[in-house]
């Protein structure tokens, strides 16, 4: 009979049992991970790919399938390396589709937002307006210009924004350096503001 598993039991455990043969811990992982990869895969892929999220997302999961004889968190933990197992996946598909995956922003050269995009989104509402629809409309855009980002910057921003993980691991996910893993967030979140700054300051409230 499979083992019973409390709720919080640590995901390397978790991972541990399957190798040991116990499926329930496989399914314990897919669950707890499921919406979170596969989010971060969508969002990766953008609308052009998105026909490929589901065989990303499948993949990503065969892939721990098939090296969990061998797995062991060398530092990272499951779900760092999880995501990194998706990120090389969605990096095979852009460059199957001819994008450009290389990083164009690695440097140390500060990015300087335009002035006027800047401008206008210091006059943006407080976040805690109940303006529901500007947010709502803030929300959608942000997506737009998380689309416009290269993806070694939008790989970062998500994996640290949304997917909460630290910088350290963001670096270990995209096997890079922590310095470089700094930079592309860095570039992301700036290009993000200036973005979301230059095309929202239109939806801002007139009324007194």
């Amino acid at each position: 009979m499979p083992t019973a598993r409390p709720d919080d039991e640590p995901d390397d455990l978790l991972m541990a049992a399957y190798a040991n043969g116990d499926d329930t811990a496989f399914e314990r992982l897919y669950t707890r991970h499921e919406a979170g990869l596969y989010r971060f895969v969508r969002r990766l892929l953008g609308p052009a790919l998105a026909a490929q999220a589901d065989e990303v997302f499948q993949d990503t999961w065969m892939r721990v399938v098939n090296a969990r004889k061998g797995w062991m968190p060398q530092g990272a933990s499951f779900r760092t390396w999880l995501f990194t197992l998706a990120h090389h996946r969605v990096v095979d598909v852009w460059r199957r589709s001819g994008r450009e995956v290389t990083p164009l922003d690695d440097g140390d050269a500060p990015w300087e937002p335009d002035a006027e995009a800047g401008s206008a989104w210091a006059r943006w509402p407080s976040p805690h307006t109940e303006d529901i629809a500007f947010w709502r409309k803030a929300g959608e855009r942000l997506l737009h210009c998380l689309e416009q980002l290269p993806l070694a910057q939008r790989s970062a921003f998500l994996l640290h924004h949304d997917d909460e993980l630290p910088l350290a691991d963001v670096a270990r996910a995209l096997e890079v350096g922590f310095e470089t893993a700094k930079t592309r967030l860095r570039y992301a979140m700036a290009k993000l503001r200036t973005c979301m700054g230059a095309h929202l300051a239109p939806l801002q409230t007139s009324e007194p």
